[in-house]
């Protein structure tokens, strides 16, 4: 599969990853034969970016974290949670708590894949997704970090929870009165909770306060955020940085992690930042790039500890027999060979 801009897709190619609505529903399975009509509706409702199959890559494993049903579950409960709060409703923190448990079970089985942000977002399903990523990072950080059972358990409802101020009428981030900011209505929302520990609340308070004092909403300084937060912060920005347009052109992975790597120490707990840059994948399988030999390839392993060396398979056509010449170029072996840029 080649993870490609949307601009660039032509009607006949085949789709190579399922896309789902906000409430887990599916829009376009995988392996469906993309008409104008398809690709026009995708942009329309705010896609940009996706998968298609490339008869070259077809032998590449693209291995998951979270399986299709685990992100269907955890999108549709995201929807029921949401839901509930915009009609005023309490919502089913038992539930939630179930949904947790399956996700925590699976990334713990699969602890060692690297993080790939591949989930193909609409303007429907993008808050759910965002959340999906934000727990499922902070999760693997905080195992790294060695956490036991039930801190994971509370970081990871945190983080899925994190932005749930947002639902709230009463948000408004650009209010001089913090009290209206997002995070604060999140932890409005949590506290009262009685069968959620108030760490859990303190992620949503937490996670846009910088250790330098300068964050929201209440400025606080770094020994007075909890680590929950911190871990919580260091995902949500990754993510708002590859997908989030308000704030210009979205960034592709290693320019996020060297835009977070500047932040150390002063916005971002540098810690946490390094056990983060060990779990998530730099240049995603998938992705076409040039290297400094100026040949162009194809992203198709990953090394876990060598996220900048990944391995890229390489695709030329003789000219003369029309015959293919395929080679693959380990970065982690070839020293002096590096990526160029992100095509």
């Amino acid at each position: 599969m080649k993870y490609v801009h949307l601009d660039t897709v032509e009607a006949g190619q085949y789709l190579g990853r399922t896309i789902y609505a906000s409430n887990g529903a599916i829009l376009l399975s995988e392996n469906v034969q993309l008409t104008v009509f398809m690709i026009n509706t995708l942009n329309r409702i705010g896609v940009t970016m996706i998968y298609i199959k490339d008869p070259d890559l077809e032998d590449v494993e693209m291995p998951e974290i979270l399986s299709d049903e685990t992100k269907r579950l955890v999108m549709g409960q995201m929807g029921q949670t949401f839901a509930s709060i915009q009609s005023g409703k309490e919502f089913n923190t038992r539930s939630v708590s179930m949904t947790i448990n399956t996700l925590l079970d699976e990334i713990m089985k699969n602890r060692d894949v690297l993080v790939q942000l591949n989930d193909i977002r609409t303007q429907d399903n993008q808050m759910y997704v965002h959340a999906m990523n934000v727990c499922m990072m902070s999760v693997l950080i905080g195992m790294n970090m060695g956490m036991n059972a039930t801190q994971l358990k509370e970081l990871a409802m945190g983080a899925l929870l994190h932005d749930i101020g947002k639902v709230e009428l009463l948000t408004d981030d650009e209010s001089e009165d913090m009290r209206r900011h997002h995070t604060w209505r999140g932890f409005e929302l949590l506290k009262n909770k009685r069968e959620l520990s108030l760490l859990i609340a303190h992620v949503a308070f937490q996670h846009h306060e910088a250790l330098n004092g300068e964050g929201v909403p209440r400025g606080l300084m770094s020994e007075d955020i909890h680590i929950y937060a911190k871990i919580t912060a260091v995902a949500n920005m990754y993510d708002n940085l590859l997908f989030d347009m308000s704030a210009g052109r979205r960034k592709l992975p290693h320019e996020a992690c060297e835009h977070m790597l500047a932040l150390a120490g002063t916005k971002l707990d540098r810690e946490v930042l390094i056990q983060f840059l060990k779990i998530v994948s730099v240049y995603p399988t998938g992705m076409s790039v040039r290297l400094s030999n100026r040949e162009t390839g194809v992203v198709v392993g990953q090394h876990r500890g060598l996220p900048m060396r990944p391995i890229i398979r390489i695709v030329k056509q003789d000219a003369g027999d029309r015959t293919l010449d395929i080679k693959e170029l380990d970065l982690a072996k070839e020293t002096t060979l590096f990526i160029e840029q992100v095509l």
